[in-house]
């Protein structure tokens, strides 16, 4: 049964259009200066002039490597339909030398319609391989090696990488190694053999810029008035939009996010998140969407361990958040239950416990990971006697405390007096 309200239909557009890469991405493809430009350049070249290619795309995870990188080869594949093969390995599936091989003569049995034998040798696979290189180069057919997490291919003797790029330096051979790492340095991890048959083409992917945000933000979720959805409502949702773009607190909702993460990935489950809260009565994305999926991506496991926290062990964290702010030298159990029973007696509280009981809250905590032992070598020792940390910043116990539904009001002043 179709969708026939304009606010459902609108919904499932933008879910569509934030689920697909090529969408969001095709953005910068019309720049000279974009990576998918300068990357189509590199591997188109060695189909139309006959060359052998190498480059590495390089930059933080979720930051569009892969994406970019598959666009650029679905294109190539429509406008050189006959000429390209792809083959595609992942360094954690495939960094083994012989594994690698036998994927890469597995792929090109499939490519080519040839029989795959599961029992050949690694001299077997790699004068396969070194065959099909030469065939390909000679029929002016280009094979593209995509190496996902390449940084994990340079590990132990390089044979592969080198066996590649040093049947490339054939004048017969036609081919284009693609890697892709999130490690800056990936280049600097090559042994020097395998370095100079390198091209050192490299190109880098950052997170988007305060501009490209912007364009990012109107692309993905501006109507078109050609979406087959009334006029009269798109025309009203892309103004509602604009305004709420532009507002301030959108601003600062768009800072909070970049500043825990700014990559595409992130930005773009915000943006779905915040679509999956659109109203479909009014049909508009309000601000409250986007303030209500920031607070979902935004997780803060301590703040839900806090949650789990019985009052006792409340009471142990503030405890060690005052030793702290008196400088205590070494904080263990024993100088908690000072601190704890100096605190009884200051206030008077009804909420004091046996040692014991103290205790078990206490291996609790460590156990929830809320506070740690200073050393681990020490296992001889009670943890009675053990030092140990606070792993949890004073905002964020303000915050749990705050949002602590039986919380004493003592903690609040407990922790607000600090000594």
């Amino acid at each position: 049964m179709g969708v026939e309200n304009p606010a459902e239909q609108a919904q499932v557009l933008l879910r569509t259009r934030l689920c697909n890469p090529n969408f969001i991405f095709n953005m910068f493809s019309d720049s000279p200066d974009s990576n998918y430009s300068k990357l189509k350049y590199i591997m188109s070249s060695s189909v139309t002039e006959a060359c052998n290619n190498s480059a590495l795309l390089l930059g933080p995870r979720g930051c569009g490597k892969v994406a970019t990188l598959e666009m650029v080869i679905k294109d190539l594949l429509q406008e050189y339909p006959d000429m390209i093969c792809v083959i595609k390995l992942n360094g954690l599936l495939h960094s083994e030398d012989n594994c690698a091989l036998k994927e890469i003569a597995r792929q090109l049995c499939i490519e080519n319609q040839l029989v795959f034998s599961k029992m050949a040798s690694f001299d077997d696979n790699s004068q396969f391989v070194m065959a099909m290189l030469r065939e390909c180069g000679l029929a002016h057919k280009t094979i593209i090696f995509v190496l996902d997490e390449f940084d994990l291919f340079t590990q132990g003797k390089q044979r592969l990488l080198y066996s590649l790029l040093d049947a490339m330096q054939s004048v017969t051979s036609q081919a284009v190694v693609v890697g892709v790492s999130c490690r800056l340095d990936a280049d600097q991890l090559l042994e020097k053999r395998v370095r100079s048959r390198f091209s050192h083409r490299k190109l880098l992917f950052l997170p988007p810029s305060q501009e490209d945000l912007q364009k990012i933000l109107q692309h993905a979720l501006l109507l078109p008035m050609e979406s087959g959805l009334p006029p009269q409502h798109v025309a009203a949702y892309n103004k509602k939009l604009l305004d709420t773009l532009s507002d301030d607190k959108f601003k600062d909702i768009i800072e909070s996010l970049c500043n825990s993460d700014s990559t595409f990935n992130h930005l773009l489950r915000f943006l779905f998140s915040a679509v999956c809260q659109m109203d479909t009565k009014s049909g508009f994305l309000s601000l409250d969407n986007f303030k209500t999926a920031l607070s979902s991506i935004q997780r803060h496991p301590k703040l839900e361990a806090l949650q789990d926290c019985s009052i006792l062990e409340l009471y142990i964290l503030v405890c060690l958040r005052r030793l702290e702010v008196k400088e205590q030298e070494t904080t263990n159990f024993n100088s908690v239950m000072k601190e704890y029973k100096s605190v009884h007696d200051s206030v008077q509280t009804t909420d004091y416990y046996a040692r014991n009981v103290c205790l078990r809250a206490f291996e609790h905590l460590l156990q929830r990971q809320l506070i740690s032992l200073v050393d681990n070598r020490a296992h001889s020792q009670s943890v009675e006697f053990r030092p140990v940390r606070l792993l949890i910043s004073s905002h964020e116990l303000h915050q749990g405390l705050k949002s602590y539904r039986s919380c004493p009001a003592i903690l609040h002043k407990l922790l607000d007096r600090g000594v």
